[in-house]
């Protein structure tokens, strides 16, 4: 038996795809499995779907304190009564809670005392001051039967023919206030993400073109014993992908266990000034499932980016190559 039928044929100029034994596939990729280039990727792929995360899940957080705030708001109105020469306060008070109990669609009315409505104006006056020369008006809080359509027209010709300097808001200003600024978040949420897809697959780009210029003896021998383009592009797709995939794993489930224990760690600054403003803005800190799935379909895109950018560039540098 000749040596040439022994060993067989190492490879065939193919178009496609050159035939090589299983084993030496195996063992001698074109791209190297392990390298400093690869690592430095999977670091800034990580760290990338990392900050992305943050991002999407506290817009996220953000939208779901919002629409809270928006429905409890939008379920209540509230009354002042003010003070005027000539007319008892508590009974106009009095008279517009018994009007306001009249209207459909309310299901509860709650007349502030004196005592009350002067204690909401602490938090501006402080405390230990006397309010008794002061025309501190009178507050009533009505609630709203969800899904009701109320006729705050005929709520508020009601109230003033039996309470004239009576005045009610339904804050409708406030809801608006709270929409623009959910709007606010959201779309730098989306700039925020879009700079961090943008730096991705910059460096992507820079990572594939190291690779190539450190394969390139090996590339272009492939290339011109007749390996087609698309046969070294899946090499390089397989390879990016998989450090896409890694980066994204160890950067979105970072970013997840941190969202996972941020109640726990909320609870731990629960009643100081920090915790309060922070409960405040974001809620309880607890993420939905919908949240965690989409911080997952996140990682995954970013590992879909990276070897989308990886194999644009590959196929450039091959043309340049030809």
């Amino acid at each position: 038996m000749s040596r040439s039928d022994q060993h067989g044929p190492l490879m065939d100029l193919g178009t496609e795809r050159p035939q090589v034994p299983a084993k030496a596939r195996n063992l001698s990729p074109i791209v190297p499995r392990a390298s400093i280039a690869g690592r430095a990727l999977v670091a800034v792929v990580a760290i990338m779907t990392f900050l992305a995360s943050i991002t999407t899940g506290t817009v996220l957080l953000v939208s779901a304190s919002a629409s809270e705030w928006q429905s409890e708001v939008a379920s209540e109105i509230t009354i002042q009564v003010r003070p005027v020469a000539g007319r008892d306060l508590d009974r106009d008070a009095a008279a517009a809670t018994q009007a306001i109990r009249t209207q459909p669609g309310i299901v509860e009315v709650r007349p502030f005392t004196k005592e009350e409505s002067a204690k909401l104006l602490e938090p501006w006056l402080g405390t230990g001051l006397s309010l008794d020369d002061l025309p501190v008006p009178r507050v009533i809080v009505a609630r709203v039967q969800p899904g009701s359509k109320l006729d705050l027209a005929e709520l508020r010709r009601a109230v003033t023919q039996v309470a004239p300097t009576a005045s009610v808001d339904d804050h409708r200003a406030w809801i608006e206030r709270m929409r623009s600024m959910t709007g606010a978040t959201l779309f730098a949420g989306i700039g925020i993400l879009a700079l961090v897809i943008v730096a991705t697959i910059i460096s992507v780009s820079f990572a594939t073109r190291g690779a190539m210029a450190a394969n390139r003896p090996i590339v272009e021998v492939l290339h011109f014993v007749g390996a087609g383009d698309r046969y070294i592009a899946n090499r390089f797709l397989r390879h990016f992908l998989r450090l896409g995939l890694q980066g994204g794993v160890i950067g979105g489930g970072v970013a997840m266990l941190g969202f996972g224990f941020s109640e726990s760690i909320a609870g731990w600054f629960s009643g100081t000034p920090v915790g309060d403003q922070f409960a405040a803005l974001l809620g309880t800190f607890t993420l939905r499932p919908s949240g965690y799935l989409a911080l997952a379909a996140q990682a995954v895109l970013i590992a879909a980016i990276t070897a989308w950018a990886s194999r644009r560039t590959l196929f450039a540098t091959l043309n340049d190559i030809d």
